[in-house]
C-alpha cells in the first residue's frame, strides 16, 4: 500500500500539463494545435513564445524534481524513490487530464534523475546539450541523452533500483520518440526554435 501511494503521488505530480497551463494562461495557442502536437517545451517554442517554452520547461523539470525530492523527505528508501521517478515520469507521458495523451518526457526525466543523484542529471543535461547544440535536433538530444543514462547510472550508482529506473525511464522515452527517428532518416525533422505548423508527428 505504501508503494502505490508513492507511486500515486508521483503520478499525480507528473501529470500537471504545464504546456497547457501555460499555454492558456499566456494566450499562446494550444501545443497540442501546432507542430508535434506535444505539450513539452521544445514544441511550445514553435509558436515563437521564448517566455511560455521556458516556464513550460521548468514547470515540467520542476514536478519531477519535486516529486522524488519530496519522497526523499519523507523518508522513503532508494526503492520508493526509484517507483516515484518512473511514476513521475509516466504521469507526464499519459497524463489523466489530457486523456493519457501526453508529452515525451525529456524535462520530466531530466528532473527526476536531478533529484535522484544531481551527477546523473548533470551527465544527461550535458550529453542533451552537446547533441543539441551541434545538432539543432531536440529529438535526437533526446535519444542521445537516454542513451547515456543508463551507463550514467550504473556508473554512478551501480545495479540497482536507481538503474532499474534509469533503464525504464529511457525505453520508453525512446519509444516515444519512434516517429522522430524515422523523420530523422528521412531529413523531415523539426529543428529547435522552427516556427510552427499544423499538427503532425515531429
Amino acid at each position: 500500500m505504501t508503494a502505490f501511494l508513492y507511486a500515486l503521488g508521483g503520478y499525480l505530480a507528473g501529470s500537471i500539463p504545464f504546456g497547457v497551463i501555460v499555454s492558456r494562461a499566456m494566450a499562446v495557442p494550444d501545443p497540442r494545435t501546432y507542430g508535434s502536437g506535444n505539450i513539452g517545451a521544445t514544441n511550445v517554442l514553435r509558436s515563437g513564445h521564448r517566455i511560455a517554452a521556458l516556464l513550460t520547461l521548468v514547470g515540467d523539470a520542476g514536478k519531477g524534481w519535486a516529486a522524488v525530492l519530496a519522497a526523499r523527505l519523507a523518508g522513503a528508501s532508494v526503492e520508493l524513490l526509484a517507483i516515484v521517478a518512473i511514476a513521475a515520469f509516466l504521469g507526464h507521458v499519459f497524463p489523466v487530464w489530457l486523456g493519457f495523451r501526453g508529452g515525451k518526457g525529456v524535462a520530466t526525466a531530466a528532473g527526476v534523475l536531478i533529484a535522484l543523484d544531481w551527477r546523473l542529471g548533470l551527465a544527461v543535461i550535458v550529453a542533451w546539450l552537446i547533441i543539441a547544440v551541434a545538432t539543432r535536433y531536440s529529438s535526437l538530444a533526446a535519444i542521445g541523452a537516454a542513451l547515456v543514462a543508463p551507463a550514467a547510472a550504473w556508473y554512478l550508482a551501480g545495479a540497482g533500483p536507481v538503474l532499474g529506473a534509469v533503464v525504464a525511464i529511457s525505453v520508453v522515452l525512446v519509444a516515444r520518440h519512434r516517429d522522430n527517428i524515422g523523420k530523422l532518416l528521412r531529413g523531415e525533422e523539426s529543428r529547435i526554435g522552427q516556427k510552427k505548423t499544423a499538427a503532425s508527428t515531429n
